[in-house]
C-alpha cells in the first residue's frame, strides 16, 4: 500500500496547499482563466474556493489535474 502512495503525487497534500500553490504560481487571474469556475473568477478567495471545490467532485479533480501540472511544470 505504501508503494501506491510512493505514486501518487497528491499524498500528503491538502486541498488547501494545493489551491495556495496555484494561486502563488498563477495568480487568480490566470487560474480563472485555466479552469472556468466561478470562484476563481469572481471575487476569489482561498475559503470561496475550498468550500466550493470540496462539494464538486468535477472541479476538484480539474484542480488536482493543474496542480500536478504545475509541478512537473516546475520539476
Amino acid at each position: 500500500m505504501s508503494e501506491q502512495q510512493a505514486n501518487n503525487p497528491l499524498h500528503g497534500v491538502t486541498l488547501e496547499q494545493i489551491v495556495n500553490s496555484l494561486v502563488e504560481y498563477y495568480g487568480w487571474d490566470e487560474l480563472g482563466i485555466r479552469i472556468n469556475i466561478r470562484c476563481f473568477n469572481s471575487d476569489p478567495s482561498v475559503k470561496s474556493s475550498l468550500k466550493f471545490l470540496r462539494r464538486t467532485p468535477w472541479a476538484r479533480k480539474k484542480v488536482e489535474r493543474l496542480y500536478i501540472a504545475m509541478q512537473k511544470d516546475k520539476d
